[in-house]
């Protein structure tokens, strides 16, 4: 089973996707783990992606999309994987699409996460971070999911690390940049999604209410999934 992963920063994709990944036992891949494992390990198309980061360019997607194909056709995916991250747009979308048909891997379900973006932007700026696991739900406005106090301080309720917070998420302008992209339904992320929705051919979408609690979503995307 392959599936892509769709939501606003703030969703919780990240969450649900660790929650898909030990169901089924799939490794839950983040394109930006992708970058960072060729950069680190040297290979020839890590090489030529750190050049574009170090310019401060973005990555095209003649590099980008080899990468995600060599991960995807690693051992550990063979019964399936979790891709996070990736596509960002449309051409994206239809870039992947192609790519996975010319290696002959199936694309099973799209998981879309919906959420208004006033809400996604409220859940961003008061998400807290754990430094031993980021996908720890932590969040200072929501009860059920708020930091538990130690010692004097705020620390992660799920393992009683310590609690960090991204400095863009404190960045009003840097939020609207990254939820201008997302929202976008002509050129950008949202309009990737429509792609996928558009597409047929045996790829199925779940869309999904990311406003109730994290196990609602879990359970309204399992009961799709089976």
């Amino acid at each position: 089973m392959n599936i892509l992963v769709f939501g606003p920063n703030g969703s919780g994709k990240g969450t649900q996707g660790a929650i898909v990944q030990k169901k089924y036992g799939m490794p839950h891949i983040e394109s930006g783990a992708i970058f960072r494992q060729n950069i680190q390990g040297d290979t020839d198309l890590g090489k030529q992606a750190k050049e574009y980061i170090d310019r401060g360019d973005l990555v095209p997607d003649d590099i980008t999309i080899p990468m995600i194909l060599n991960r995807l056709q690693e051992d550990d995916c063979k019964q399936g994987w979790i891709l996070d991250g990736f596509p960002r747009n449309k051409v994206q979308a239809e870039s992947l699409d192609k790519a996975l048909k010319d290696a002959g891997m199936n694309l099973d379900y799209v998981i879309e996460i919906v959420l208004p973006r006033d809400v996604a932007k409220l859940r961003i700026t008061g998400r807290r971070l754990c430094v031993n696991d980021n996908n720890h739900p932590n969040h200072i406005a929501f009860d059920a999911i708020k930091p538990v106090e130690k010692d004097g301080k705020m620390v992660c309720r799920v393992c009683g690390g310590d609690l960090k917070t991204r400095p863009d998420d404190q960045d009003d302008e840097a939020i609207d940049k990254r939820h201008d992209i997302y929202y976008d339904d002509k050129t950008g992320t949202m309009a990737a999604v429509n792609f996928f929705k558009q597409l047929g051919g045996g790829v199925k979408v779940i869309s999904v209410d990311g406003r109730p609690s994290i196990g609602e979503v879990t359970d309204a995307i399992m009961k799709e999934l089976g």
